[in-house]
């Protein structure tokens, strides 16, 4: 079924899978989190009880305003952390990365929910939108994969690494055979990228998950990673396109739109998802691995990864044999 058909017949009202018992004490990392779908599963995280809940934010005013917003509704204070994090540069992901490594005792989940939706722009020598969306985000997880499995280990729990992708990405067969031998340096090269830019990041996401869950079993690594479909939802990420795009999603929204509220739901219900959740794309809260295409196969998830690694391994030399051996 394709995307745009899936997008019309979601459900508008899903469960919310935390709780008290499952959160109470613990810490989340969530980025993207001063607006839409991040900074309402961090407002749920912190109405639960969770011991902390840092707001990774690329603007620390706004991170600010949302982090009093949270307070404010919930009536909780000194939960909530507001730490910054660009995805377009790198040495910020790095940062981060080394900031939670080093001052987090534990973490229960990251929850990876920023992304840009952009036809044109660059960053880090490279198409902003696979900047963001694919290399600094799996930046973010090879470095905290080496925390997170030294956590399972010593507490005895599975952490969850959370990314969230997108079902637009699975209408693209045609152009994955395109671009299939090396997808960034492709998309890189391709002029005509346009509206294909974030469907195919989110489709890179989507394989490259798949992957990484293949080379690192739970039962060996500790961590369960996985994607999540938040579905079509009301939120701010289509600022950056045409005019005419925006007017056709508000049409959709209309007719089956999600708020942001019940779009966080499924970034938490990620957040607690079981064993069985493993290199699955979560859709409607749940693993939903019937909905991929045929054509997502192993080959496709290692053409996807090993296109991510060269990136990651020019940028932090070393960094996946660590977080993957």
């Amino acid at each position: 079924m394709a995307a745009i058909d899936l997008a019309l017949a979601q459900k508008r009202e899903l469960p919310l899978k935390i709780s008290k018992e499952l959160c109470a004490g613990r810490t989340y990392i969530v980025t993207g989190a001063n607006v839409g779908l991040g900074l309402e599963a961090a407002r749920h995280l912190v109405g639960v009880g969770a011991g902390k809940i840092i707001m990774a934010v690329r603007n620390i005013e706004a991170g600010e305003a949302a982090k009093e917003s949270i307070e404010a509704s919930t009536g909780i204070k000194d939960v909530a952390e507001v730490w910054h994090l660009d995805l377009s540069r790198y040495e910020s992901v790095r940062a981060f990365a080394f900031k939670a490594i080093e001052t987090l005792d534990r973490i229960e989940a990251v929850i990876e929910n920023a992304a840009v939706a952009s036809l044109d722009g660059k960053a880090e020598g490279h198409h902003i939108v696979l900047t963001v969306n694919v290399i600094s985000t799996f930046l973010l997880a090879i470095l905290l994969l080496p925390k997170l499995r030294t956590d399972s280990a010593k507490f005895g729990y599975s952490p969850r690494l959370s990314i969230v992708s997108s079902g637009t990405g699975l209408d693209l067969g045609e152009y994955w055979a395109k671009i299939s031998e090396d997808p960034i340096v492709n998309m890189d090269a391709d002029d005509a990228l346009g509206m294909n830019s974030y469907p195919a990041s989110k489709l890179m996401e989507i394989l490259a998950v798949r992957e990484i869950a293949k080379q690192l079993p739970v039962a060996t690594g500790g961590v369960i990673i996985h994607t999540i479909n938040p579905g079509l939802c009301e939120t701010s990420l289509s600022r950056n396109a045409p005019q005419s795009f925006k007017d056709h999603l508000k049409d959709m929204w209309a007719q089956c739109g999600r708020t942001a509220e019940c779009g966080s739901r499924t970034l938490l219900a990620g957040g607690v998802a079981g064993k069985d959740s493993h290199g699955s794309y979560m859709d409607d809260c749940v693993p939903s691995d019937n909905l991929i295409p045929s054509w997502i196969d192993d080959t496709a998830g290692a053409q996807a990864w090993n296109s991510i690694v060269k990136e990651l391994e020019k940028i932090e030399p070393g960094c996946v044999s660590k977080a993957l051996k």
